[in-house]
């Protein structure tokens, strides 16, 4: 039996990794989709486990290619993108992949496999709330948490394109939530 696709899309804050990371301590059978870039490796980062690592010139050629569900060139030259075979093959092994994907990424992957993918948008209850806690992270300068608002507003305007909102007013409580709509939706025939 093929897999299924969960995409998980949110802005900064909004505590999806957090959510994720919990789905993935449940029975579920989910793996995570090993995207593509074309950064360096980072300490012992290994290809085709974290990511794959492509030059450049060899993510231009696939974008040109045709190859990707979504990308993003996030700096010059430095892209990030999900690979059609990887996931194909990520599929046909059982497996149901989880996308922690931005908004327009989330929207292109949903598109190109219909009711095969769930999309999830994790909200914030508000902007304020988003803003004290990027604030309480402490990981961020003022301007790096503004810009992160800014961001957070634009990407907000696209939850209706997304098949479920969880709003995250209480952790526990989204992760409830989150398990709940990931099981009735793998339980769901073909």
């Amino acid at each position: 039996m093929t897999g299924k696709l969960i995409i998980f899309s949110a802005p900064s804050g909004s505590g999806k990794s957090t959510i994720i990371n919990y789905l993935l301590t449940q029975s579920l059978n989910l793996a995570f989709s090993i995207s593509a870039t074309s950064r360096p490796p980072r300490g012992t980062e290994k290809d085709g486990v974290e990511y794959f690592f492509l030059t450049p010139e060899e993510f231009r050629k696939r974008i040109e290619n045709n190859e990707f569900l979504e990308y993003q060139e996030v700096y010059k030259d430095r892209y990030y993108g999900t690979l059609k075979e990887q996931v194909e093959k990520q599929l046909e092994k059982g497996q149901n992949i989880i996308f922690d994907v931005d908004v327009v990424g989330g929207c292109n992957i949903k598109k190109y496999y219909g009711n095969r993918a769930l999309s999830v948008f994790i909200q914030p209850p508000s902007i304020d709330e988003l803003r004290k806690r990027l604030i309480q992270r402490g990981t961020d300068a003022p301007e790096v948490i503004e810009s992160r608002i800014a961001k957070a507003e634009y990407e907000l305007s696209f939850s209706p394109k997304f098949d479920r909102i969880i709003i995250n007013d209480n952790l526990e409580k989204a992760k409830k939530e989150a398990l709940n709509v990931i099981k009735e939706f793998l339980e769901l025939q073909d």
